[in-house]
């Protein structure tokens, strides 16, 4: 796996990932906002990104009938550098029809504890923990 990352001006930058996929980066510097998410709000999104993809795929090979799936992350940081993640929790709102709660809690379970590399990573330095919900459409 490859990445590039290159400084455009100021504090923004220009990730690439080895899929040719690009990303703007960055924080904010002197007035104006941010050029996008900073490279800590990244590593929350590939978090959620990584277990959120798990879980739809334990879920439909248990052929549950998911319409929607979204993962809110709540973190905090340490107040000195190098600033790492001392507590993350993802909240996961499962939506589909006639979904079972302890599927839905199996396969998040499976991920954040097992599969996602991203979680196990943060495991490292944060205390990582996870909620859910599950909202029946039918």
């Amino acid at each position: 796996m490859k990445a590039r990352v290159k400084w455009a001006e100021g504090r923004t930058f220009l990730g690439t990932s080895g899929t040719g996929h690009s990303i703007v980066l960055g924080a904010s510097h002197g007035e104006g906002g941010t050029p996008g998410p900073s490279p800590m709000e990244l590593l929350l999104i590939g978090t959620a990104g990584c277990s959120a993809y798990d879980v739809v795929s334990i879920l439909e090979k248990g052929r549950q009938r998911i319409e929607d799936v979204e993962v809110a992350v709540d973190a905090e940081r340490a107040e000195t550098d190098p600033k790492v993640f001392k507590t993350i929790h993802l909240q996961f709102t499962v939506k589909g029809r006639g979904l079972s709660d302890a599927k839905v809690a199996r396969a998040i379970d499976l991920s954040v504890d097992k599969y996602c590399s991203a979680s196990a990573m943060m495991a490292a330095t944060a205390k990582v923990t996870h909620g859910f919900e599950v909202v029946d459409t039918e």
